[in-house]
């Protein structure tokens, strides 16, 4: 196992790499040392609330952590929300929100565990459903578990305090979230957990009633928001800039191949397992001209790939791309075929777009258009309304071209 090749400061570097808040690092230290001496692994806790099944590379970077602690020889246990989710996590909301169905919650949470398990070791992965425990606390246990904690501490929290200052309705089933959370903790005896900096609130009230069940209190760590391909917005479906975990291999590399210099050295910290000091002596290398930042990118783009579609799909990425890219060759063999009715009346190639899933929404397929990433054999498609019709005939194949794939078109 690789902690056994670290020392105590490489294992904190490793550890903490790209972490916004770390509550407190001296705690960690001394968790570690304790691991050192007893091999007592330390238990790292992450809940997920399974309320959106299909991830994105911005969601990857909690789960790359979590991967962190594998590697080094610790217990990961991955805290579905089964009951939490019933009540409906009030972080960042103006309003209460409508709790899941339990059927919601199962099949969510098995979309999860299948995205996640590309990246995390199954086998050292502890999977536990918080209902186990929470369901079973009570009437009498829950007047308990509330009596640790005191509203003036609550609305402490942002969007309480937001909330009531503005009016706004709190409903006090919404109390019970980030106890429920803290609980979870308890339960499961955590040294750390891990969340997204819009959850410090909630991790934080688990740190807080641990001594009262008399528990040292627990590491808090969080992970920052990536930022998108633009580099600019955090990376979102909604905004576009995304990059999802279920895409084919040959998108997902194209898209990484289209961030900026600068964004791919956030990506090389959040997204890969290579040490601060590692992607510190790769930085450099590209600095002095040894390595060109292009292929710096290529290798990351792999590297993220591999995670999801294996070796082989990556390196088969990578040459389709240098094969459309660079040398700006497309070869119809081998390229999916997609087939389309051309409708008898004219009609826009937006409804083509749509019509087929190249895009993932309307305002979407509009946005490709514009920015010319439609192309049909080689000649770029200028807006959204233009005719279908003027470029398409029945009973020919095109080469059509959406961003940074290529399908052979059928039109019947």
């Amino acid at each position: 196992m690789r902690h056994k090749a670290m020392t105590i400061d490489e294992q904190l570097e490793y550890l903490t790499k790209g972490c916004v808040d770390v509550v407190r690092p001296t705690e960690l230290r001394a968790k570690l040392e304790r691991f050192a001496r007893t091999g007592k692994p330390l238990v790292v806790k992450v809940g997920f609330d399974p309320t959106a099944p299909d991830l994105h590379l911005g969601h990857t970077v909690l789960i790359h952590k979590m991967k962190h602690f594998q590697d080094l020889g610790h217990t990961v246990v991955y805290v579905v929300g089964a009951f939490t989710a019933l009540i409906g996590d009030p972080t960042g909301r103006s309003k209460t929100r409508p709790p899941l169905t339990r059927e919601e919650i199962a099949e969510n949470a098995e979309t999860y565990k299948t995205q996640i398990f590309k990246i995390l070791d199954p086998s050292k992965t502890r999977v536990r459903f918080n209902s186990e425990w929470l369901e079973p606390l009570g009437s009498f246990g829950w007047v308990k578990l509330a009596a640790k904690y005191n509203v003036a501490r609550m609305l402490e929290r942002r969007d309480f305090k937001k909330r009531y200052e503005t009016g706004q309705p709190i409903a006090v089933h919404e109390f019970m979230y980030p106890l429920a959370q803290a609980y979870d903790s308890v339960f499961l005896e955590a040294d750390v957990e891990l969340g997204g900096t819009d959850q410090l609130f909630n991790l934080n009230v688990g740190r807080d009633i641990m001594p009262a069940y008399d528990l040292d209190p627990q590491v808090v760590m969080t992970t920052p928001l990536l930022e998108g391909l633009d580099g600019v917005e955090k990376m979102s479906k909604s905004m576009g800039n995304y990059v999802g975990v279920t895409e084919p291999a040959g998108e997902m590399f194209g898209k990484l191949m289209s961030i900026s210099d600068d964004l791919m050295w956030r990506y090389y910290t959040l997204l890969t397992d290579l040490t601060p000091t590692q992607v510190l002596a790769l930085r450099k290398r590209v600095d002095t001209g040894d390595v060109h930042p292009k292929q710096a990118k290529v290798d990351l783009a792999k590297t993220i790939v591999k995670d999801f579609h294996g070796a082989a799909e990556a390196d088969r990425a990578a040459e389709e791309f240098e094969r459309r890219f660079a040398r700006k060759e497309i070869v119809a063999e081998g390229l999916d075929v997609l087939t389309w009715e051309l409708p008898g009346e004219p009609s826009a190639w937006r409804q083509l777009v749509i019509g087929l899933k190249l895009a993932d929404s309307g305002r979407d397929a509009d946005q490709k258009l514009k920015q010319g990433a439609v192309k049909v054999n080689g000649v770029r498609i200028d807006g959204p309304f233009v005719i279908q019709q003027t470029t398409l005939e029945r009973g020919r194949e095109y080469v059509l071209e959406v961003g940074r794939r290529a399908y052979r078109l059928r039109v019947i």
